[in-house]
């Protein structure tokens, strides 16, 4: 084993017990009382996997997550949690968690979770050896997905490719909006050149001038040497500045004159430095709203935003779930521990595309790693993915698929009836024939949209006779949307499932 096992816990009697089970696996343990001490370990030393309390008084374990990606600490995470606490599991998986176990875990359970995440470890390892070299040249031919969405991702990105103007990328975390970026350059006239890459939530506040812009030697306390800064480092080719919602507001003052004037300001410097960049910027915040909070230049926004793309999350693209999976495979599959990994079965992958990926891409690689490793066949299947059919409340297995199988789109919020209102009986609100929907109510009002979808959904289940598989793909959505949705209208699942079988 490359490093420890950093036990993160403000409970001593827990960080006991838990130290304990892991010596007895034959791992060695390292203890931190809170997610401070946790950070400062995790930057000296080695660590192989994380065990990670997510309520802590000085720094809760969802922060550690987002703090370990910034610092690009990419160790496994398996996050403790109570009994109940599912929104914050799917919360921390959301923000790079490999595994959870529910407080008090039994040590079986924690070993295997802890095996599994060594295992995972390597194999991650293996895969950034497989990835495409460094420097080598990324196009759009190597963005997975042909769907609709991606196909506009890729429209947009030829066309901002032929011209030199800043760009902005808009997207979730894990969406691949670097790649995107890459893909722009590899198809453009800087292709060949500089790609430097600036994460601005991840720099302390004190140095992002000088990692920008660079600094002359004794310009600070510490600048023991000249930096010369991103900027400089991008000349002639391509900055991407990721996450550029957080920077600071005084640092956005000198981004536009940079961006304006072609120039930046080395701190201590006295001239400015000329450089040729193609500038472009992501995030995954709403900067027109951080612009009307006060925490983003208007003219800076405006100056960015000159060529805006828009990459969608993993849910509004379901189509490119199979392509996503293989490619993934391709890279990692050899390494099974029963041999090479080829596929996935249809039930696994029916099951995939039904989950709503908070995620997003880099959250579907991960599953798929660590389903590698648990596979003891050539085929995944949907043991193998037992954190997604966790979170997957009612999902069934289909007895067959094809590649027709339609597992959602994004649904807006519409506004809810009134809770007495939702408490009504099924029957009473479904009394329509076939192939009718009433689009007034008594009074001649137009029907809130909250109302005809649940006459609709409540329709298609006595139409199919309660299969709730059939059900969601003729309504266009997952199974786990239409069981949110039944609840969300006060009514059981499986209570009107049963109710709908027996009429």
């Amino acid at each position: 084993m490359a490093g420890p096992i950093l036990i993160v816990d403000d409970d001593p009697v827990q960080r006991r017990l838990l130290q304990a089970a892991i010596s007895k696996a034959g791992h060695e343990a390292m203890l931190a009382e809170g997610g401070v001490e946790a950070l400062r370990l995790l930057d000296a030393h080695d660590v192989s996997v994380v065990i990670l309390d997510l309520v802590m008084p000085d720094l809760g374990g969802i922060e550690v997550l987002k703090q370990m990606r910034d610092r690009g600490i990419f160790v496994p995470v398996i996050v403790q949690t109570a009994k109940g606490g599912i929104d914050t599991v799917v919360q921390a998986m959301r923000h790079g968690a490999f595994d959870f176990v529910v407080k008090p875990a039994s040590p079986e359970r924690l070993q295997t979770a802890v095996a599994n995440a060594l295992k995972v470890e390597a194999l991650g390892d293996e895969a950034k050896r497989a990835r495409r070299p460094a420097g080598a040249t990324l196009t759009f031919r190597d963005l997975v997905g042909g769907g609709a969405a991606m196909e506009r991702v890729v429209r947009l990105g030829r066309k901002a490719a032929a011209s030199n103007i800043p760009i902005l990328i808009e997207g979730e975390s894990g969406v691949g909006k670097e790649l995107v970026a890459r893909a722009i350059q590899g198809a453009g006239d800087r292709k060949g050149k500089p790609f430097v890459t600036v994460n601005c939530g991840a720099i302390p506040e004190n140095l992002v001038e000088s990692i920008l812009f660079g600094h002359e030697k004794g310009a600070f306390t510490g600048a023991t040497e000249k930096h010369t800064g991103k900027f400089v480092e991008a000349h002639t080719g391509t900055l991407f500045l990721d996450e550029i919602g957080d920077l600071p507001l005084d640092v956005q003052v000198k981004l536009l004159r940079a961006v304006q004037e072609g120039e930046v300001d080395p701190v201590g410097g006295r001239n400015s430095v000329k450089v040729d960049i193609r500038l472009i910027s992501a995030t995954h915040r709403d900067l027109l709203q951080r612009v009307r909070d006060g925490k983003f230049r208007e003219d800076l926004f405006y100056r960015l935003n000159v060529f805006p793309i828009f990459v969608p999350p993993l849910r509004e693209r379901r189509e490119d779930i199979p392509a996503l999976v293989d490619h993934f495979l391709r890279r990692v599959g050899s390494s099974g521990p029963a041999g090479p990994v080829t596929g996935v079965t249809p039930q696994a992958l029916a099951m995939l595309r039904a989950y709503d990926w908070p995620g997003n891409i880099r959250q579907l690689e991960n599953a798929v790693f660590r389903a590698v490793v648990l596979c003891e066949s050539g085929i995944l299947g949907v043991d193998e993915f037992p954190q997604i059919r966790a979170q997957l409340d009612g999902f069934e297995l289909p007895e067959h698929t094809d590649g027709d199988i339609a597992t959602g789109e994004p649904e807006e919020t519409a506004a809810r009836p009134d809770p007495d209102e939702r408490r009504e009986s099924a029957d009473a609100r479904t009394s329509v024939h076939f192939g009718i929907l009433r689009a007034l109510d008594d009074r001649g009002n137009v029907r809130s949209l909250a109302d005809v979808e649940l006459e609709m959904i409540q329709l298609a289940i006595s139409r199919y006779g309660g299969q709730m598989s059939e059900v969601a793909r003729r309504l266009g959505i997952g199974r786990s949307t239409l069981y949110r949705k039944l609840k969300e209208h006060g009514i059981d699942p499986d209570e009107g499932r049963t109710a709908k079988m027996a009429s």
